[in-house]
C-alpha cells in the first residue's frame, strides 16, 4: 500500500500535536506525577497506539497491520529496556524527581528526530543497495551477543561523549538551578547538570537507534510503518518510566529475552539478503534460494519470547531478591544525598519505599539475599539512612 503525502502529513501533525499536549499539559509545570496520573496516561498512548495500529489492520490490510504490530511491540520492548540506562544516567545526574519528566521528554523527541533520520537514511540505503540487509543483520546479532554481557544497562554519564565534550570546552556547574539549562556561575554563565543530562541521553538515544532500526527494517520495508511504530513505541514512554519506576529491576531476564528477538531478526534479516543476493562474491552475485520467516510468524516470537521473559522474571525468588536489594541500595543512596531537591515531601518518600523493601528482603530466604554483589555494602548503607532519619526526626 502506498501512502499519500496527505497521511504522511496528517500522521506527524498528530504526533507533534501530542508531544506539544504532553508538555504544555503535563511538563510546563514542573511536578512528580502520581502513580495514578502516570497508569491513565500510559493506558491513553498505548490506546492511541493500539487505535492506530487497528486503522492500519483495515485500510491497509493484513500485512501492512501485523508488520505495524510486530513493530510496535518490538520498539516498545527496546524503549523499556533503554528506560533502565535512563535511570541509571538520571540518577547519577542526581536530577531533582519534579524535573525528570522534563528530561524524559527531550530525550524522547531527540530519540525521534535521530530515528526518523536513520529511518530514511536506512531506506535510502536498502533501496539503492541490498547488501545492506547483510549489515543490519551483523549489529543486531553482535548487539544481541552484547546483551549477554553482564553489565549490559551500565552507563556512566562521564563516559559519553556529548557529556564529555561539553564539560571539556565550556563552563559548568554542578549545582541545578531549577529546570534552567544555564545559570551564573562565579560571575560566569554556565551550563547547569540539566543541560548536562539532556546531553547524556540525548547520545544514549544515538546509539539506541543504531540497534532499534534495523531490528524494526528486519519485520518491515514499508517507511510509513517504521516511522509510525517507532514513533508510537516512544509515545508514552515519559509515564511509563514513573509507572514502572522501581519494577525494572524485577524485570532480570528481559535483556535474555530481547538478545534472542534481536538474535531471531538478525537471521532473518541475513536470510532476507541472501534472498535478494547481488554480491558477486557470493553465490556469483546470484540470489540464494533459502527459507524466508513470515511477519506473522515473527510477531508469534516476539509475543511468545516477550511473554515468557516477562513471566519468568516476576515469579523469579531470585529476581524477587535482587530486585528488592537493587531498589532498597538506589533508595539508601537517595535518602543520604537528598539536599538536591526542593520537594519537601521527597524525604519521606524516599524513606518509606526503603522501609517496604527493607521488609520484603527481611522476609525472604537468606540463600536469595546472600547472592547479592555487595551485601554488606548495602546493609550499611541502609543503616546509615536509619540513623539519619532518626536524627532528622528528634530535630
Amino acid at each position: 500500500m502506498t501512502v499519500s503525502p496527505l497521511i504522511w502529513g496528517i500522521t506527524i501533525v498528530v504526533i507533534i500535536a501530542l508531544l506539544a499536549f504532553d508538555y504544555f499539559f503535563h511538563i510546563r509545570k514542573a511536578h512528580v506525577p502520581t502513580l495514578k496520573e502516570a497508569a491513565v496516561w500510559s493506558s491513553i498512548y498505548v490506546g492511541i497506539a493500539v487505535l492506530f495500529g487497528v486503522l492500519v489492520l483495515f485500510l491497509g490490510g493484513t500485512t501492512m497491520g501485523s508488520e505495524y504490530f510486530a513493530g510496535y511491540i518490538t520498539e516498545k520492548a527496546l524503549s523499556v529496556d533503554n528506560l533502565f540506562v535512563f535511570l541509571i544516567i538520571i540518577a547519577s545526574f542526581r536530577v531533582p524527581r519534579e524535573d525528570q519528566q522534563k528530561v524524559l521528554l527531550f530525550g524522547i523527541v531527540f530519540s525521534l528526530v535521530a530515528r526518523t533520520g536513520f529511518i530514511f537514511l536506512g531506506a535510502a540505503l536498502i533501496n539503492s543497495f541490498a547488501w545492506v540487509f547483510y549489515i543490519f543483520g551483523l549489529i543486531l546479532l553482535i548487539t544481541a551477543g552484547n546483551l549477554l554481557k553482564p553489565g549490559a544497562h551500565s552507563e556512566k554519564p562521564t563516559d559519553n561523549f556529548m557529556v564529555s565534550l561539553a564539560m571539556r570546552y565550556f563552563h559548568t556547574t554542578s549545582h541545578f538551578d531549577g529546570d534552567k539549562l544555564f545559570t551564573m556561575h562565579n560571575g560566569k554563565r554556565a551550563l547547569t547538570p540539566m543541560l548536562l543530562v539532556m546531553l547524556a541521553i540525548g547520545g544514549t538515544d544515538i546509539l539506541f537507534a543504531l540497534d532499534s532500526i534495523p531490528a524494526i527494517f528486519g519485520l518491515t520495508q514499508n517507511v510509513y510503518i517504521v516511522f509510525t511504530a517507532t514513533a508510537f513505541s516512544l509515545m508514552g514512554l515519559r509515564q511509563l518510566y514513573f509507572l514502572i519506576d522501581g519494577l525494572l529491576d524485577r524485570l532480570i531476564y528481559l535483556s535474555y529475552g530481547l538478545a534472542a528477538i534481536l538474535a531471531f531478526i538478525g537471521v532473518k534479516l541475513v536470510l532476507h539478503a541472501l534472498h535478494e543476493n547481488n554480491l558477486p562474491f557470493v553465490n556469483g552475485g546470484d540470489p540464494v534460494t533459502v527459507v524466508e520467516i513470515s511477519t506473522n510468524l515473527s510477531l508469534a516470537v516476539i509475543i511468545g519470547v516477550l511473554a515468557v521473559t516477562v513471566m519468568a522474571s516476576l515469579r523469579s525468588k531470585a529476581g524477587k531478591a535482587q530486585t528488592a536489594l537493587n531498589s532498597a541500595r538506589r533508595h539508601a543512596a537517595s535518602y543520604l544525598d537528598l539536599d538536591y531537591t526542593a520537594d519537601p515531601a521527597e524525604r519521606e518518600r524516599i524513606y518509606r519505599l526503603l522501609t517496604e523493601e527493607e521488609a520484603q528482603i527481611l522476609a525472604m530466604d537468606l540463600k536469595y539475599r546472600n547472592k547479592a554483589k555487595d551485601i554488606e555494602r548495602i546493609r550499611e548503607q541502609i543503616a546509615e539512612a536509619h540513623r539519619q532519619h532518626e536524627e532528622y526526626l528528634g530535630r
